[in-house]
């Protein structure tokens, strides 16, 4: 099955490389703005296949949706990346209508394709999606609280000096620095409670870091993560087009779940080939609560900007 990953960017090019690898996908195609930059990408990274074993085709075009003609599922990374000092919210006004462009091209060519999007501000990103291009709410996919997850896994495992293959754990809400919220009441170590191995001090501090991680990644780097929203992507990918009934947290429409209505919002999710198939309910307390729905303002907020 074919994979459309449009963006051929540091994000785009690495989920088109742990596509490719997992041998997975029939043929990955890159699609961007400047000339020639996807074409590269795709050349460099099909000239890896016998190093590293898989047969996955890569291609890459200038703009050329035509190409993209029967893609199971498209990616969305498209936009400037965010710089460091700049929050996710400030990034809208120039993505809106890369965005917008972008999944409207998509669906020209393949209009049964489930849409994953990366783009930030993501979870607002994935509302204009659904919103502009009138497709039902189990295609459109938000990768978010996917790579928020990895995040909030590392900080566990490193706080517990345990293998991260120990540790379990979700990140819901917003994908933003404040709008997140890792679950760490519900969060194991092999079926146990964090809580039983860490101080709340400890476990605190974990939540904070996990929150912060793509800021302080950014002010590592100069820009936005690759590696990790790469694999993030991959997952999401492979749990469709494998159709394995995946559970992972992800940004979708929500219509009542959680309290929540016409807003994109990480919840975990059951993923399999027709998108998000199923909303998993989580008995969430009262501070939980609270926390999620505070992340859904601020969020609504930022979607005001739209303009819709």
């Amino acid at each position: 099955m074919k994979v459309t990953i449009v963006g051929a960017g540091a994000v785009g090019a690495s989920c088109a490389e742990y596509i490719a690898i997992k041998n997975f996908a029939s043929e990955v195609v890159l699609v961007d703005i400047k000339e020639g930059f996807a074409e590269g990408k795709a050349m460099d990274l099909r000239q890896t296949a016998s190093l590293n074993g898989f047969d996955t085709k890569i291609n890459g075009y200038t703009q050329d949706y035509s190409k993209t003609t029967g893609s199971k599922v498209a990616v969305i990374t498209s936009g400037i990346p965010r710089k460091p000092g700049m929050t996710r919210e400030e990034l809208i006004g120039i993505n809106a209508g890369i965005v917008k462009e972008v999944a409207e091209n998509i669906l020209k060519y393949s209009p049964e394709a489930i849409i994953i999007v990366v783009s930030n501000p993501m979870d607002t990103m994935a509302y204009l999606v659904h919103k502009t291009c009138n497709i039902p709410r189990n295609r459109v996919v938000g990768m978010g609280g996917a790579l928020d997850s990895a995040r909030f896994k590392y900080r566990m495992a490193e706080a517990l000096d345990c293998p991260i293959s120990d540790v379990d754990g979700m990140v819901i809400a917003a994908h933003s620095d404040t709008g997140m919220l890792p679950l760490t009441r519900l969060a194991t170590r092999n079926g146990v409670p964090i809580a039983e191995f860490l101080s709340n001090e400890k476990i605190k501090h974990i939540a904070e870091e996990t929150k912060v991680g793509g800021a302080t990644l950014t002010k590592l780097l100069g820009t936005s993560a690759w590696y990790a929203p790469g694999a993030a992507v991959s997952v999401m990918v492979q749990a469709i087009l494998c159709d394995q009934k995946k559970m992972i947290p992800c940004s979708t429409l929500l219509q009542g779940e959680y309290g929540e209505d016409d807003i994109s919002l990480g919840v975990p999710c059951i993923v399999g080939k027709d998108g998000i198939e199923s909303i998993v309910s989580l008995p969430l307390n009262e501070e939980e609560k609270e926390k999620f729905s505070s992340a859904a303002e601020a969020v609504r907020q930022v979607n005001k900007d739209l303009n819709l």
